[in-house]
């Protein structure tokens, strides 16, 4: 027979793992945990290509590749395009560009600043503030920037799905402008940021990616314990709702 006091344990002590796993999962890695290609700027040099032309869930694109680009850093923040509150892309009927993922490199991380930052992403672009003086002022915000990532490639997307908060990260691909067509109409175009050094919206860089590639994950463990606390939690909640009705006397 199941034992109360036994389930009783388990999901007390996966609901703490699971709120303490969670609590330290998306811990920005310290300089010292860096990866060396995460302190260099992102190489940008110009082509001239053919645009292309590709449909994603019966959506038709045409993408213009302006510059190559080869970026490395830390992930800051990302938001999900296929977010439940995320309106505007589903009513712009853009499947082609799956996530943001706002990257910091260079000084921000040798120098650890960019832990002193608290870093967001709303549908389009990447907020980032402090209540430190200090810390504002040797931020670069030419060492920080928000990616519109574009793929077409299934197996490219699910790997792009997998990038956390923490990650240390490279991608490699195309600066690209991009434009949605219904029934062969021109719906709107984005155009690409090519400078570090514009803000505001607008200043996103709008990546074709080709590749990623993972170079380190800090808090991987942390999210490996995330994962099954919350399985012990639902299976607690599970032997829980198994439990026979327990049924108490009463004296006069």
């Amino acid at each position: 027979m199941i034992q109360r006091s036994a389930v009783h344990g388990l999901m007390a002590g996966s609901l703490v793992l699971a709120l303490l796993a969670g609590w330290n999962a998306g811990r920005l890695p310290p300089p010292d945990r860096l990866h060396p290609q995460v302190l260099v700027d992102p190489v940008q040099v110009p082509v001239e290509l053919a645009p292309l032309r590709t449909t994603v869930e019966g959506i038709d694109y045409g993408i213009t590749r302006r510059y190559s680009y080869d970026i490395a850093g830390v992930v800051v923040s990302l938001h999900h395009s296929d977010s439940w509150w995320d309106y505007a892309h589903a009513e712009w009927g853009d499947h082609i560009n799956l996530m943001d993922v706002c990257l910091a490199w260079g000084d921000n991380v040798a120098k650890d600043t960019y832990r002193q930052i608290q870093f967001s992403n709303s549908q389009w672009e990447c907020h980032f503030e402090t209540r430190s003086s200090a810390a504002w002022q040797a931020f670069r915000q030419d060492q920080v920037s928000n990616n519109h990532l574009l793929t077409d490639v299934r197996s490219l997307g699910h790997a792009l799905a997998g990038i956390h908060v923490g990650d240390q990260i490279r991608l490699r691909g195309y600066l690209v402008n991009y434009t949605i067509y219904r029934d062969g109409v021109a719906q709107g175009t984005r155009v690409s940021s090519d400078t570090r050094t514009d803000t505001g919206p607008g200043a996103c860089e709008v990546m074709f990616v080709e590749s990623m590639e993972i170079l380190s994950s800090y808090d991987r463990n942390w999210r490996r314990l995330r994962t099954f606390a919350l399985f012990g939690l639902a299976a607690s909640l599970v032997l829980w709702i198994r439990l026979p009705v327990a049924f108490e006397a009463a004296g006069s």
